[in-house]
């Protein structure tokens, strides 16, 4: 979208990095700017603002980043989704394979008491992994509707869109790789 052109032109391509053959989108140069991550923010905010959403759940760690001011301009609760042992009270966990290896994912037993219609944020949509852990995760807890899942990039070519489009979850992004 060259409306966000200015958003992919401030993002860090690092070649090999976490591992050969990997192109990383590094967000961070973005995220230097206040202009730029302002803009990113209200762009995100303005593709969901028109939905029921009353919480948005976050992965570690850079989704937290949009998350966190998302969840504070559409007045919504935040809910992190984090790494084995980063949780203090009891915990809903979810094993997964990334592209670089397995982990586990926690949410609070409680984190979704009062929230129905939840959204998931984070930065970068590669293959879909992460989300769909996720995804699993939100299963451990009754009458829980996915509104939808956001990001900041899209690597179509890694096909996590259309696995989210095939489980029936809507997911939007600013730019593409």
């Amino acid at each position: 979208m060259k409306e966000f052109q200015d958003l992919k032109d401030s993002i860090r391509t690092v070649p090999d990095y976490p591992v050969q053959g990997v192109q990383f989108r590094d967000i961070t140069t973005l995220l230097q700017n206040p202009h730029l991550f302002k803009k990113m923010i209200n762009a995100m905010t303005n593709q969901w603002k028109a939905y029921q959403i009353d919480a948005i759940l976050s992965i570690e760690s850079r989704g937290f980043i949009m998350a966190g001011a998302l969840a504070y301009n559409l007045n919504t609760a935040f809910i992190p989704l984090r790494k084995p042992q980063k949780l203090p009270f009891k915990t809903h966990s979810v094993s997964y394979e990334l592209e670089y290896g397995a982990t586990d994912m926690h949410i609070h037993t409680d984190a979704l008491d009062g929230h129905t219609n939840l959204l998931i944020i984070d930065d970068l949509l590669a293959t879909g992994g992460t989300v769909i852990a996720a995804l699993d995760l939100i299963k451990k807890f009754q009458d829980k509707i996915i509104v939808g899942a956001g990001f900041v990039i899209n690597l179509p070519e890694l096909g996590g869109g259309t696995k989210l489009e095939k489980l029936g979850v809507e997911s939007k992004y600013l730019l593409e790789f």
